[in-house]
């Protein structure tokens, strides 16, 4: 049955990939984002641009819709306030037009991010919540106003994906991709002997998909979501410059002094990373996908390796489209910052 789906945050990575995925499916779809949507599927898409913490736009936005998928958030290098009033009160004027327009469901999405740094593995679902940061501690705060929301009756699957990547998904990723195509080995934090489980954003999208249409007693919980197949970080990586082609190699560096570097250059606003991404680099961090495997029949099709590959080839083909390009969303590259002239060592 034809479904029509909002997505918040639809002009990102993640919402464009959705929207191509439920429109192949013969679903409607509704984008409301505070950024422009710019892609060629615009003429099949009902854009509504306005921001998650506009009352009215949200509610404008809601007329007329069967489900929400909920990926709007304000990422870790937006200023805190920005992320807490984005992510907390914005995924709470969803949540409550939801409730007022009477929506089957919503499908929130949240972050594996909520566990922090934790010192087993896997993760699963149950384990203690621990954000990292502004993003992790505003992740685990929305998550609680899901469950409010539950409680007064709205169908509410919560999925926690790992970082996920695929077409479109530039971010951090570009300043590795940008590496590779330049012929340059890629310097790594710590060992790269850690396990660091990756998501391809089609995977992702399956998930979404078997919330949004299994019955609600099975969807209305909370899952991990992730590759099902990975190696060492450092395997995984290499295999992107292999495919490269230049025979270059990921580089190990000693963890320590290399994340002490990163925060100097973070306090002096001349690194492209942030606490998040260098803290756990080095880090084994996956979660167990049982629990969706078994209640959802979820079935990842891309290990970590394909997944990078994917994404490094979407790189290669659309660069002329964002070359020179670079700000704080998944949709664009980061600025290298002091990390350009590192490339000149590799």
């Amino acid at each position: 049955m034809t479904k029509t789906v909002l997505i918040t945050g639809g002009a990102g990575f993640l919402g464009i990939n959705l929207t191509r995925y439920l429109l192949a499916r013969g679903h409607k779809v509704v984008s409301l984002d505070i950024a422009d949507f710019s892609y060629p599927e615009r003429d099949q898409v009902t854009i509504h641009t306005g921001d998650i913490r506009d009352k009215a736009a949200v509610d404008r936005a809601m007329q007329g819709v069967d489900m929400v998928v909920h990926t709007a958030a304000a990422l870790p290098l937006y200023s805190e306030e920005d992320i807490f009033s984005t992510d907390i009160d914005g995924t709470r004027n969803i949540l409550d037009a939801a409730l007022k327009h009477g929506v089957e469901r919503v499908v929130q999405i949240s972050s594996t991010a909520v566990y922090g740094v934790p010192d087993h593995h896997p993760l699963y679902e149950t384990d203690k919540l621990i954000g990292v940061g502004p993003y992790g501690r505003a992740k685990i705060d929305a998550e609680k106003v899901c469950e409010d929301y539950r409680a007064k009756g709205l169908v509410m699957p919560i999925i926690r994906p790992k970082s996920f990547i695929g077409p479109e998904r530039l971010g951090v990723f570009a300043l590795f991709y940008d590496w590779a195509k330049s012929g340059r080995g890629f310097p790594m934090i710590g060992s790269g002997n850690n396990r660091y489980q990756l998501l391809d954003v089609d995977d992702l999208d399956d998930a979404i998909y078997l919330c949004m249409t299994l019955p609600a007693d099975v969807v209305n919980d909370t899952f991990n979501i992730g590759a099902k197949q990975f190696t060492t970080m450092r395997e995984d990586y290499q295999a992107v410059l292999d495919y490269a082609g230049f025979g270059k190699k990921i580089v190990p560096f000693p963890a320590e002094p290399v994340i002490l570097a990163l925060k100097i250059l973070e306090a002096l606003k001349i690194s492209p990373l942030y606490a998040w991404v260098y803290e756990t680099a080095s880090k084994d961090s996956f979660v167990s996908i049982e629990k969706a495997e078994q209640k959802l029949g979820y079935a990842p099709k891309y290990s970590n390796k394909d997944a990078l590959i994917r994404n490094y080839k979407w790189y290669l083909d659309n660069l002329h489209q964002f070359e020179g390009q670079s700000g704080v969303s998944h949709r664009v590259p980061w600025n290298q910052g002091a990390l350009r002239l590192a490339k000149l060592f590799f």
